[in-house]
């Protein structure tokens, strides 16, 4: 029963994620900068009553790791929501997804951690797979293809960050500094790029907040109900939903070569992850 219960609690935030990522898709008219202002006001709604209500000291323990993280986060999101306006769905959120690759590699520099020459064949796999979106997808643009590498690059580093807080901040406070530092960034940089939005488009910036505080909150809840081997690889379906919202919603094509270049990076990532979690 707490197995399905964590993989329902999985798809309900793949769900979400997906859905916001559409929402993203479809205001592409507004700048990155304005959207991501918007994305996190709508978390900070619940971010910050929750934390006055529990008492939980707002400026945490370790200032600057929350800080460094709030900045890494603003970056990889920004440069995701850019990556949108050039890239399908599918690809953008797949090569978003190249980050654990990264990550091992900050990992190994700054914290030591050695990487088994099994998983550098998978990385190795995975990458191809960014290389043949590249060389064979349907029209992959270059600045696009710049925007959600750097994407990746800046969420590998958030995991090492996130391992360095460790259990010494909560959740809620690693979160509200994200979305405190996205709102400041996005609110100034959006000056000189604001667009008007009518009704319509109030409600869908407001929802990218509230949609991706769904997906954050069940998320967390997914991987403290049940084992990481077994809900990790479930994120990946993620991408399978951006290729299908991207293609039915927004009429995106995607062809044998990108199919398979998405095929690679899912495969050598999430054999990565039952490798890694079987060792351990």
């Amino acid at each position: 029963m707490k197995s399905s219960q964590a993989i329902f609690y999985m798809v309900l935030s793949v769900v979400a994620f997906s859905l916001m990522n559409a929402v993203v898709k479809y205001v592409g008219d507004f700048s990155a900068y304005q959207i991501v202002f918007f994305r996190s006001i709508g978390t900070l709604f619940f971010t910050m009553p929750l934390l006055l209500k529990n008492k939980i000291p707002i400026l945490g323990n370790h200032k600057k790791w929350l800080l460094l993280r709030g900045l890494a986060g603003v970056i990889s999101l920004t440069c995701f929501f850019q990556s949108l306006n050039y890239l399908a769905l599918g690809t953008a959120v797949s090569l978003r997804y190249t980050s654990p690759i990264f990550a091992a590699i900050f990992a190994l520099v700054f914290l030591k951690e050695k990487i088994k020459p099994v998983q550098w064949l998978l990385f190795l796999i995975a990458f191809s797979g960014v290389l043949i979106i590249k060389g064979f997808g349907v029209e992959v643009n270059s600045i696009g293809l710049v925007f959600a590498i750097l994407s990746a690059i800046f969420l590998g580093l958030i995991f090492v960050l996130i391992r360095k807080i460790g259990d010494s901040e909560h959740p809620l406070v690693i979160i509200n500094y994200f979305m405190v530092m996205a709102f400041l960034f996005g609110g100034l940089m959006s000056i000189n790029h604001w667009k008007q939005p009518n009704m319509v488009e109030w409600l869908l910036l407001l929802s990218l907040g509230v949609f991706g505080y769904v997906g954050q909150l069940y998320l967390t809840k997914a991987f403290q109900s049940y084992e990481t081997n077994v809900i990790a690889p479930l994120k990946y379906l993620e991408v399978v939903f951006m290729i299908l919202i991207g293609a039915f919603w927004f009429g995106e094509i995607y062809n044998l070569w990108t199919l398979l270049g998405v095929l690679l990076i899912m495969f050598g990532l999430i054999y990565n992850v039952y490798l890694k979690r079987s060792k351990n």
